[in-house]
């Protein structure tokens, strides 16, 4: 049953895509989160041992793409930004400083400044959309999921990506599903 659950993930992978985000005028908004783990007497956050990390890319009204990245290093984090989403895109971060960087490489990079309480930057600049994606993702996995193991991580999040991704149509999923399946070679 785990086997057949799993190979669903990756088919609702396949079918969802890595289509290029953003372009000239359209904004974009990057964020991480951490899953899992939790330390003895109840450290939680970014400091707790066994988080994986997940970064997401969300264009405002479109698609959202995640990644499970090993940290959220410029180096890691910049070269996933390139080959994902399109140059004079308007890319909206927090303050983490790995985003420094990304207006010299082509896009119009704007941040929000949580930690004075800002979730919305005097030119509209959030990542509200994305940290709302995270809520389900997380709910998911603790409600219903109890706990995924960081090897499989990536999977349950490609199947919260996909679903975002069909919001507007979820009466087409099955049918999308069952119509591009491809039995496995045996």
């Amino acid at each position: 049953m785990a086997r057949m659950i799993r190979m669903i993930r990756e088919h609702m992978s396949r079918t969802d895509g890595e289509d290029i985000l953003g372009g000239s005028g359209s904004h974009v908004e990057v964020d991480e989160t951490y899953v899992g783990g939790k330390q003895s007497g109840g450290k939680r956050g970014r400091g707790a041992p066994g988080k994986t990390i997940v970064f997401g890319m969300l264009e405002r009204d479109g698609d959202v793409m995640t990644k499970v990245v090993p940290n959220v290093r410029r180096n890691t984090l910049h070269p996933i930004i390139d080959a994902n989403v399109a140059k004079m895109t308007n890319v909206h971060s927090d303050e983490l400083k790995s985003y420094t960087g990304l207006d010299k490489k082509g896009y119009q990079h704007k941040r929000v400044n949580h930690s004075v309480g800002e979730y919305v930057g005097p030119n509209g600049e959030s990542v509200n959309g994305l940290e709302n994606f995270w809520r389900p993702l997380k709910q998911g996995i603790k409600g219903t999921h109890i706990w995924v193991s960081p090897k499989y991580l990536e999977t349950y999040a490609k199947e919260f990506e996909y679903r975002f991704n069909r919001r507007d149509c979820p009466e087409t999923m099955l049918s999308e599903l069952l119509s591009t399946f491809e039995k496995p070679a045996v």
